[in-house]
């Protein structure tokens, strides 16, 4: 069905969901809520357990990714990042829009083939960066481009959660990139996108038990970012151990005041992490599911709606940055960021 402004339906899309994982079933679940068909293809064969689980029987599960780009109108990739390449590419070969979970890759030559590719094939290309819609995010963000505090010079972030042993692939940091990479590379988007572009980086990373991740293997990492107008960023990112509680927080600092934000003494929502890959990402309470404001968004994209508040440059500047972290700490080296 098409809208009086033109638009199409969301709830007309048939999605191609790749991938059966927390991330997968967290995407399938924001789908679900928004009526679309889905059609699941997983590269492990897990597929037929989020079909078995959309009781309203519009997803099904299907026997390649062949199959999925013939029948898709729009591709969500959810697999391991270091698959998201070869995927991403054939759906934008397939001329299919494309929402790709975070980091877009794990460097910045394949993050621009895939954005190549898609451009070439005249479809978007969009980055899961989810925490851009987690509320007190959104507040930052909106707090700062109003000028509340002028321009911010000293940025802190900090992220702590469970070491993700839940799937292999994450204790090894030639696929995920490890705590640099897939934790922090939120709090990267995030700085970058109220400070201004990164041009150096130092960064430090201790890693205890990888690979394979064990119980009790942990990783934490400290991370300077210097942005080409000056501002300084300091993130800190752990992955503890089994039990370790999930905590956010940050601390922006400008010329006319301060911002700061510690999920641990906010008490308007609580959000705690499942030790199970059976489970999907966890909802915060009293709001909505920052994952369904997320796809909803895309979605309304895909439709001919506004685009997104991130995009594929957001998501290749993230990778750079990440990039260049791990870099810094195999080297002990400031590292000079390029894309």
């Amino acid at each position: 069905m098409v809208q009086a402004d033109g638009r199409r339906e969301v709830a007309d899309l048939y999605v191609g969901l790749v991938g059966a994982g927390v991330m997968a079933r967290t995407h399938h679940q924001a789908w679900r809520q928004l009526g679309v068909r889905i059609g699941v293809y997983s590269i492990d064969g897990g597929g037929w357990r989020l079909a078995e689980e959309d009781t309203g029987g519009r997803t099904e599960e299907l026997g390649s990714l062949d199959e999925l780009l013939a029948r898709a109108d729009v591709v969500d990739v959810c697999t391991p990042t270091d698959t998201h390449a070869d995927i991403v590419v054939a759906a934008a070969d397939a001329s299919r829009p494309i929402l790709c979970e975070k980091p877009l890759s794990l460097d910045v030559a394949e993050t621009q083939r895939m954005l190549d590719a898609a451009a070439a094939a005249g479809v978007p290309l969009y980055p899961g960066h989810v925490v851009r819609y987690f509320p007190e995010y959104e507040v930052l963000v909106r707090q700062v481009k109003d000028g509340r505090i002028g321009p911010p010079a000293v940025l802190r972030f900090t992220r702590t959660g469970s070491y993700p042993t839940r799937s292999a692939w994450f204790s090894e940091p030639e696929r995920s990139g490890g705590v640099l990479t897939d934790q922090m590379v939120h709090d990267f988007d995030m700085a970058r996108l109220l400070a201004g572009e990164v041009v150096k980086v130092h960064a430090k990373e201790l890693t205890r038990v990888v690979p394979p991740a064990e119980p009790g293997a942990v990783a934490a990492a400290t991370v300077v970012l210097t942005h080409a107008g000056g501002a300084v960023t300091h993130v800190r990112g752990v992955w503890g151990p089994p039990g370790t509680a999930f905590r956010t927080g940050y601390r922006v600092a400008g010329p006319d005041g301060v911002l700061e934000h510690d999920s641990a003494a906010t008490q308007a929502f609580t959000l705690q992490t499942g030790p199970s890959d059976e489970g999907v990402m966890p909802d915060v309470g009293l709001v909505e599911s920052p994952y369904l404001g997320e796809i909803r968004e895309m979605a309304e994209a895909f439709c001919g709606g506004p685009a997104p508040r991130v995009d594929g440059a957001d998501g290749l500047a993230a990778v750079a940055i990440a990039e260049a972290a791990r870099r810094s700490s195999a080297t002990g080296e400031v590292v000079e960021v390029t894309r």
